[in-house]
């Protein structure tokens, strides 16, 4: 029920942003308006707002089918509403590198649910390493998808240019990986386990 209500809630409030720029404007991650005029909700609002329908497509599928996956752990363990703080709470973490590179650059401007997205899927890959991840319609193993994806992202983070936060998505992925633990230690043990035990 969780992911299904944070779903609709990123892609009503992204469709009201593709078609009002003053509320897009209002809700973007800009530095300053932080900085300068305390509006510490942006931490959080940028994480609904998405800059196409391809950005937005692509998140809210992933949350769709890997936060339905991991969100009865969670439940078990934290209840619905600790749930719904930890997939809040990793919005804010995985931006907060990135905040405070660009604290005093004006024009530096960022938005999307990619941190906290990322969290979701790394907390799934403890849980099931050797599940498979179609990517491009080619199926992988989730812990392959998982290094390529973090190589990946360090690589680009450094290089630049590209107009995406991989570092968003690197520390989204590990406020997940952490996060999880801390609420189920037994997960480390459980994963290093099936890690060597490769199983399709």
């Amino acid at each position: 029920m969780v992911t299904y209500l944070l779903v609709a809630a990123t892609v009503f409030v992204s469709w009201r942003a593709f078609g009002d720029r003053k509320l897009l404007e209002r809700l973007i991650l800009w530095p300053p308006a932080i900085a300068r005029h305390r509006q510490y909700d942006r931490l959080v609002t940028h994480g609904f707002i998405h800059a196409d329908g391809q950005h937005l497509l692509f998140n809210m599928i992933t949350l769709f089918f890997f936060g339905r996956a991991i969100e009865p752990v969670f439940v078990g363990r934290i209840g619905h509403l600790g749930f719904v703080l930890f997939y809040l709470s990793a919005i804010v973490v995985a931006i907060m590198p990135t905040y405070f590179r660009h604290q005093g650059d004006a024009g530096y401007r960022s938005l999307g649910a990619s941190g906290a997205v990322s969290a979701v899927l790394f907390s799934y890959i403890l849980f099931a390493p050797w599940s498979l991840i179609l990517v491009f319609v080619l199926p992988v193993p989730a812990i392959v998808y998982a290094v390529l994806y973090i190589g990946y992202s360090i690589w680009m983070d450094r290089r630049g240019g590209d107009n995406v936060n991989h570092s968003a998505h690197l520390w989204g992925a590990a406020y997940g990986v952490l996060f999880t633990v801390m609420m189920e230690p037994r997960v480390a043990t459980t994963f290093l386990a099936r890690l060597l035990s490769p199983s399709f």
